[in-house]
């Protein structure tokens, strides 16, 4: 509404002789129960005019009504001045701005951004917490990608360390050299067995060692299962051969299985990072810091950093030894995603329990003078917990990712046939939309709450075709196609319409807000945005469609003034959704 802003900052010099700038008017959405589209709080400006607020707000409410067309009415609640719009400034909003093909496409920003996420560890399936990142990271991108970003998918594959060597360890001594093609298992599933199986047996011999006198501490470092497992990653940081292929093997068993998840939920990659080729890098980053006095040197030659003075703590970013630590693989790694790409932007999708570690990473980098470290950002999220509780994945309690898709195509496919949504349906109509919506729900939900609350997710509150989910969306654009596909559609005579009800005075303004709130929710990294709106531009249309007649209504002017409004509503959101990952049905 910069009409509204620039008409006031008129309004303001004219009446009160004082020059202001735009963001010292405040806007606001009008509140539901008043009159009007868009709010201007007078309160700040009684310090200019002299006068009271209701005052003040009728002055500069008389000036825009006789000064700009595009203004029909106003009203005044306490410091409250709520406009409302012409109708026919709206319908020219309409004509030449949603109903163009351009409408919601942004151009470039110039702008390159890389986005990581999923960052699995290959000893074990994806799980929710995974499914929750992935989706989250991928929404982010296509977010970004739509508000005028280039866009870089990365991964960063966890595929070496000790946990690693535990599962490899546990199908070495208890496999029987069994594969993903012999058991019909999908290969991260097999190779996840193995690490519940490592943490089975490792339990067992402290029991044992407890039992023989040894306390806690000294059963589990004396355990020989964790001790083989230790001897194992030494060979294969020296390169054994045996170990490496071993290596080899079960990890190209685990990208098998992980493809198949990856695809199921919709998500890709440009770019792969595996730690196995990075978690060498950033000894020269040492280097320099010690160079530049960033960092310093202990008594047994271990690195470190001093952040105090930045309310932090000394930080380790290398041992005496001369081997890497976390910090200093993300240092590297981080280097050369630069190097790679020299993006303006790096977004982590990691989950809140490594903040500070993000927090340590960026600031580092920070002092050691690298010019992209500004463009550097943690997106932090949530946990999701189910109603049975937390998961732990080397007790083998966790929520499968695999198992969880097909639980809702399950519950999607008996809630759709319990409502009776899928007569004159084939079989296979009928396959593609229960997964359709399956998919729609679990993404829409874990989407539409913002990415750092913790969040329960509940399979069955998520497939409802009337509350606040992904499947009332779809129904909602699936009802738009229907009324379209039995009318004739043609181009609205707009010449033909005096005024809009106030329904579709809504609809019109909330459709123009698409290409802000895509802006918004790249600047936020928040597909939530995008879901609400979607949510709210739905809830919208069906009361549009209960209120106003459309293929009954017999004055062919407005017959087609709803069918376009219904048309500019089914595509902003299949584009909300798209931007969410979501498919929308054309009938159900």
């Amino acid at each position: 509404m910069d009409f509204i802003v620039k008409g006031t900052l008129e309004a303001v010099k004219a009446l009160y002789d004082a020059e202001l700038k735009e963001s010292d008017i405040n806007l606001q959405e009008t509140r539901k129960e008043f009159e009007g589209e868009t709010t201007i709080v007078t309160f700040p400006l009684t310090r200019i005019s002299k006068k009271s607020p209701e005052q003040t707000g009728n002055e500069i409410g008389a000036y825009l009504l006789e000064n700009l067309p595009q203004v029909s009415a106003f009203n005044v609640i306490k410091g409250f001045l709520n406009i409302s719009l012409s109708s026919a400034y709206l319908l020219d909003l309409f004509r030449k701005t949603i109903l163009s093909p351009e409408f919601g496409d942004l151009p470039s920003n110039g702008k390159k951004v890389m986005i990581e996420y999923s960052s699995p560890n290959t000893n074990k399936p994806l799980h929710l917490g995974h499914v929750r990142n992935n989706l989250l990271g991928f929404s982010v991108s296509e977010i970004m990608a739509a508000s005028g970003y280039e866009v870089i998918k990365a991964n960063l594959v966890n595929d070496r360390g000790i946990h690693i060597c535990k599962s490899m360890l546990a199908w070495q001594k208890f496999g029987n050299g069994e594969t993903p093609e012999s058991t019909g298992l999908k290969g991260d599933k097999l190779v996840g067995n193995y690490y519940v199986k490592f943490d089975q047996e490792y339990k067992k011999q402290i029991d044992e060692l407890k039992a023989a006198g040894q306390n806690e501490d000294e059963a589990k470092k004396n355990a020989e299962l964790i001790k083989e497992a230790q001897l194992m990653l030494r060979k294969w940081e020296a390169g054994d051969e045996e170990v490496i292929n071993l290596w080899k093997t079960m990890n190209s068993w685990v990208y098998a299985g992980f493809d198949v998840t990856y695809k199921s939920l919709g998500v890709e990659f440009d770019q792969y990072y595996y730690e196995s080729d990075t978690y060498l890098l950033g000894k020269d980053i040492i280097d320099e810091g010690l160079e530049k006095n960033v960092f310093f040197k202990k008594e047994d030659n271990s690195v470190w950093i001093d952040l105090t003075a930045d309310g932090l703590d000394e930080k380790l970013v290398l041992r005496g030894d001369g081997t890497s630590v976390y910090i200093t693989q993300d240092l590297g790694t981080a280097q050369l995603k630069y190097d790679n790409f020299q993006m303006d932007e790096s977004i982590y999708v990691v989950g809140n329990e490594q903040d500070y570690h993000f927090k340590v990473l960026f600031l580092i980098l920070d002092k050691l003078g690298k010019s992209w470290a500004k463009g550097l950002y943690h997106l932090s999220y949530g946990m999701v917990d189910l109603p049975s509780g937390k998961m732990k994945s080397r007790e083998g309690t966790v929520v499968d990712a695999d198992d969880l898709i097909q639980e809702m195509v399950d519950t999607a496919r008996q809630r759709t046939e319990e409502l009776g949504k899928v007569d004159g349906f084939s079989e296979e109509e009928k396959t593609a939309l229960y997964r359709m919506i399956g998919l729609g729900a679990l993404k829409y939900f874990l989407l539409k709450v913002e990415p750092k609350k913790r969040l329960l997710f509940d399979p069955n509150e998520s497939i409802d075709f009337q509350g606040h989910t992904g499947p009332f969306i779809q129904y909602t654009h699936a009802r738009i196609c229907s009324v379209l596909m039995r009318a004739d559609v043609a181009a609205p005579a707009f010449d033909g319409i005096a005024d809009l009800s106030v329904v579709q005075r809504e609809l019109i303004l909330a459709i123009s807000k698409y290409p802000a709130v895509v802006t918004a929710a790249a600047a936020e990294f928040s597909p939530a945005l995008i879901a609400n709106y979607a949510f709210d531009i739905a809830k919208l249309y069906n009361k549009f469609y209960h209120e106003e007649p459309i293929l009954k209504e017999e004055n062919a002017d407005l017959r087609q003034i709803r069918l376009a409004l219904s048309s500019a509503t089914a595509s902003v959101l299949k584009r909300s959704m798209k931007l969410l990952g979501i498919d929308v049905p054309q009938r159900m």
